[in-house]
């Protein structure tokens, strides 16, 4: 069995925070999102009028949030003490759970600062626990080289690569997500067993895509996010020279999803009760 492209999800241009310059894919509409990713941010600019002015402190609950850097210095810093440095090729994982308040400002004054924020929602069981976050170096999240050239990146999950297995950073999280940086030579491919029942989407950012069995491959364009349909394996292919991109899989949490800003939670009433607890100080 394969998974197909079944939708494709073109990024907009929008901003955030302070006035943040970005492209949304996944989360752009409440109907744009694959359970459990709630969105998909991707931020590149050299301009630092696009990201220098950050995302000054703001509240988060009910989900989890993952900063991966490609090029750029941020600075994490919340109301538990934490303070965290995202460098080029690291990552964050941040679990706001009952609440946390934070703050992500760039670490530089000229430069390129690139890089996503993914959004996976939290189980209801689980989305009042306490906050927690994880800095993951660059150094710790393991490169493998493909066979047909090219590598891939594992920030979550574990997934075998040329006989071998490869652990990311990140393990034990209830949705079981795989997160993966893939890069492509022109004409390359890259095939993988995705688990079964997982909810999978690909986010192209560097060039375009064929997804699917060669004989019924579906063309997903740069800068789109692309949902993939069915179970078995996925098979991409870079088409028009190199290509990078990310594979994210999950199991899907099947709850209700309720959405005000930063607070995702199950019911209107759920959410109610958070805005009164940021307004009050009680978020946390």
């Amino acid at each position: 069995m394969s998974r197909r492209l079944q939708q494709i999800i073109p990024s907009v241009a929008t901003s955030d925070g302070a006035g943040v310059s970005l492209r949304r894919s996944l989360g752009r509409a409440p109907e744009a999102r694959v359970d459990p990713f709630l969105m998909l941010d991707e931020f590149s600019s050299d301009d630092p009028d696009d990201y220098i002015a950050g995302f000054p402190s703001h509240p988060h609950r009910g989900f989890e949030t993952v900063t991966y850097m490609l090029d750029g210095h941020m600075l994490h810093e919340d109301h538990l003490g934490n303070r965290g440095d995202l460098l080029p090729g690291g990552a964050q994982w941040m679990t706001a759970g009952r609440g946390i308040i934070h703050s992500e400002m760039p670490q530089q004054e000229s430069g390129r600062m690139r890089g996503f924020q993914l959004w996976i929602n939290l189980p209801a069981a689980e989305k009042m626990q306490p906050a927690s976050y994880c800095d993951i170096r660059p150094e710790q999240i393991p490169t493998a080289a493909l066979p047909g050239g090219g590598e891939v990146r594992v920030i979550a999950g574990t997934i075998e690569v040329g006989g071998g297995e490869v652990a990311g950073p990140v393990q034990g999280i209830t949705t079981e997500p795989l997160y993966m940086d893939v890069r492509l030579p022109a004409g390359g491919d890259f095939s993988l067993p995705l688990p079964e029942g997982h909810s999978a989407f690909v986010y192209a950012y560097e060039g375009s895509l064929a997804i699917g069995p060669t004989t019924e491959s579906r063309d997903l364009p740069a800068q789109a996010a692309g949902v993939l349909g069915g179970e078995g394996e996925v098979a991409i292919r870079a088409t028009d020279g190199p290509a990078r991109f990310l594979l994210l899989a999950a199991r899907p949490l099947r709850e209700p999803v309720v959405q005000y800003g930063p607070f995702v939670m199950n019911t209107r009433e759920e959410i109610e009760q958070a805005v009164s607890d940021y307004r009050s100080n009680r978020l946390v």
